[in-house]
């Protein structure tokens, strides 16, 4: 049965998925029997199993024909809020996240302790061969880029993170690549919002390929793009 989260408050989980057949059923029972809240799959393009699987594990689907990380975001976030979400989180569909960490990171926004809450891999566990070198270090080097340019404190990029949907709303997404993460982070540090990070674990996935650090090509994309957008947001 579902865990309530004190104090309650409309949640929904949003899951962006291409491909992840094998992985995604379990994840949305695993998510549905952790946390009271909706759940949301965005079944970006897949060309596999992932729509029919997401729904027998009770999720509301929800379609995204363009292929982009940031397309997916952003067609959860407009489901969660038809269904009536006050603060939505998001959570990869790998099952490269632990489902069981939802309360820790709904938790500091769920009770008014902030405006965004980050997972952070560094803070918590990355298990042996989840995350190579090139990726680790970008995203040591992004990070690092982004505390100085926007005065945050921040450990990690990682995706697994809970926000509150009028602050969403106000920062007004554009970047419907892998830069999505790295966009809400900079504008929510323009807008003065409250920021904060607890510790996640990161694990190999379950089935099928990454599509980020997979490939050397996935991962010089998103680099490309995530650093594109923390320098563009800097500006004046």
């Amino acid at each position: 049965m579902p865990q309530p989260l004190l104090p309650a408050c409309p949640c929904a989980v949003i899951i962006p998925a291409l491909n992840e057949a094998g992985n995604i059923r379990l994840l949305v029972e695993e998510v549905a029997a952790t946390v009271a809240a909706q759940v949301v799959v965005v079944d970006n393009g897949s060309t596999d199993a992932t729509g029919d699987e997401a729904r027998a594990g009770r999720a509301q689907v929800v379609g995204e024909p363009r292929r982009g990380y940031g397309y997916a975001c952003a067609a959860g976030f407009r489901a969660a809020v038809e269904l009536g979400a006050e603060i939505v989180a998001f959570l990869d569909g790998d099952y490269s996240f632990l489902p069981a960490e939802l309360p820790a990171v709904l938790g500091p926004v769920l009770e008014g302790r902030a405006d965004l809450c980050l997972g952070s891999r560094w803070l918590g566990h990355i298990a042996p061969g989840a995350m190579p070198p090139q990726q680790r270090f970008g995203n040591w080097l992004t990070a690092r880029l982004m505390n100085r340019l926007y005065g945050l404190k921040i450990t990690d990029l990682g995706p697994y993170r809970a926000v509150r949907t009028d602050l969403l709303f106000r920062l007004q997404m554009q970047e419907m690549t892998y830069g999505w993460p790295a966009e809400m982070m900079v504008k929510a540090a323009r807008d003065g919002a409250r920021i904060v990070e607890v510790p996640v674990s990161y694990h190999s996935r379950r089935a099928g390929r990454s599509k980020v650090s997979g490939t050397l090509r996935g991962t010089l994309l998103a680099a490309r793009y995530i650093l594109g957008v923390t320098l563009r947001y800097a500006r004046p």
